[in-house]
């Protein structure tokens, strides 16, 4: 959906599986400047595992991060799971300009195991080819469950905040992290639940995979492994990450290996997949979500997978108050969905 406005700051808003983030940034004489920043944590825990899907809770959540805020507007951007939504590349072969929507629509039937009537579709041409026999045309098709869209138009009904666009996480992701780099690249989004990942050629996601995977199942491991408290295994997680001597015996790092080696996996079968099919080669990978910044972390996923690994930085591109700089580098792959959202109408 797209309701435009002549704004010049916005608010990114990010509803996650155990967390909502919320950023505000404002464009200033040709700048992106972050106006306000805000978040609540560990919200799982106090509504229980069905959070998201419980309205009136979402709402009080996110008017009380608004109000601590002290935000300068109202105007949101919000973004739906990169799990929940279906992508896709399809080619039109000889389909005129009248016919582009018809055509689509038969297209999506082959990709979308969804009944249509039950998806919001969009689409844009991302690329065209033309010879002597045919005219091919490339479309960027995305589909959102309805139901998904109207919780989300309902909730922020019900908010201080005005929702003026909705949009898949997969491309405020892109927006922040990729920017202008037209290299072909990964983006591996390690939520509090899921790990989604995409390769990005020429800032376009061209390929997706979302594991059960995440920073809790990390967590998890640790407290079975040491017998821990959970909140305790996220201390330690976050304290030592995958650093140490793993042949020494060092649980931890273990544990962490042991965790996270299904996403490794995946990850070297989708690279694996387009390299081979594509005949190109996935450059770097970047890394986001809260545990991108687990120590050594990137390093020893360098090391496995043989790739340049690297934690992304939402923030590269906003000015700031220098004194924020520390906090700010340390939540801010945590962040980059909220602001590649807040980014949408201001770049």
């Amino acid at each position: 959906m797209a309701l435009f406005s002549s704004n010049n700051a916005f608010i990114g808003v990010d509803i996650g599986a155990s967390a909502i983030k919320m950023v505000e940034l404002e464009k200033r004489q040709g700048r992106i400047e972050l106006v306000s920043y805000g978040y609540s944590e560990n919200i799982k825990e106090a509504a229980g595992d069905g959070w998201t899907k419980n309205t009136e809770y979402v709402v009080k959540v996110i008017d009380k991060i608004y109000k601590k805020m002290e935000a300068t507007t109202d105007m949101a951007v919000a973004t739906l799971p990169a799990f929940s939504v279906f992508s896709s590349i399809i080619t039109l072969r000889n389909v005129d300009k009248n016919g582009m929507a018809a055509a689509v629509e038969w297209e999506a039937k082959k990709f979308i195991p969804l009944p249509l009537e039950e998806m919001i579709l969009d689409w844009k041409i991302i690329g065209s080819s033309k010879d002597k026999e045919k005219n091919n045309t490339m479309i960027l098709l995305t589909g959102s469950p309805k139901n998904l869209v109207k919780r989300y138009v309902n909730i922020f009904r019900k908010t201080m905040v005005n929702l003026t666009n909705l949009e898949p996480e997969t491309f405020a992701l892109i927006r922040a992290l990729v920017g202008a780099d037209k290299s072909t690249l990964m983006i591996a989004e390690i939520g509090a639940v899921n790990t989604d990942i995409f390769i990005i050629k020429e800032g376009i996601p061209v390929l997706s995979r979302s594991l059960d995977i995440g920073g809790k199942t990390i967590s998890k491991a640790i407290a079975t492994a040491l017998n821990i408290s959970l909140e305790r295994a996220e201390q330690f997680k976050r304290d030592m990450g995958i650093a140490g001597s793993q042949s020494s015996g060092d649980v931890i790092p273990k544990t962490i290996a042991s965790a996270t080696a299904p996403m490794i996996e995946e990850i070297k079968y989708l690279v694996n997949l387009y390299q081979n099919k594509n005949e190109a080669k996935v450059e770097k990978i970047i890394l986001s979500g809260g545990s991108a910044l687990l120590p050594n972390f990137t390093s020893y996923l360098s090391e496995k997978l043989n790739l340049n690994v690297i934690a992304g930085d939402p923030w590269a591109r906003i000015s700031y108050q220098p004194e924020l700089k520390p906090i700010l580098a340390e939540i801010g792959p945590g962040f980059a969905v909220a602001i590649g959202a807040a980014l949408r109408e201001l770049s």
